[in-house]
């Protein structure tokens, strides 16, 4: 304790140790939030190439499907 108080010397004391131990548990805090952050961008992340995956596979469906039309002489007809 650094000076003199009317207050109980064990109330001051609890205080300091809990604040302490509050300021010892931040860093612990910051890179637990930190994780959860990466862990989701990541996760967005695979979601935006499994859908980006999902739609050159369609592309490409239609463009084999053209190609195969004109391959057998099938074009539709224009308009």
């Amino acid at each position: 304790m650094a000076f003199p108080t009317s207050v109980n010397d064990q109330i001051t004391d609890s205080v300091t140790q809990s604040n302490v131990k509050v300021i010892g548990e931040a860093p612990a805090m910051a890179l637990g939030s930190l994780y959860q952050s990466l862990a989701h961008a990541a996760g967005v992340a695979a979601e935006n190439l499994v859908t980006q995956q999902q739609n050159a596979n369609n592309l490409s469906l239609a463009v084999i499907s053209r190609c195969t039309e004109a391959l057998l002489g099938n074009t539709p007809a224009e308009e």
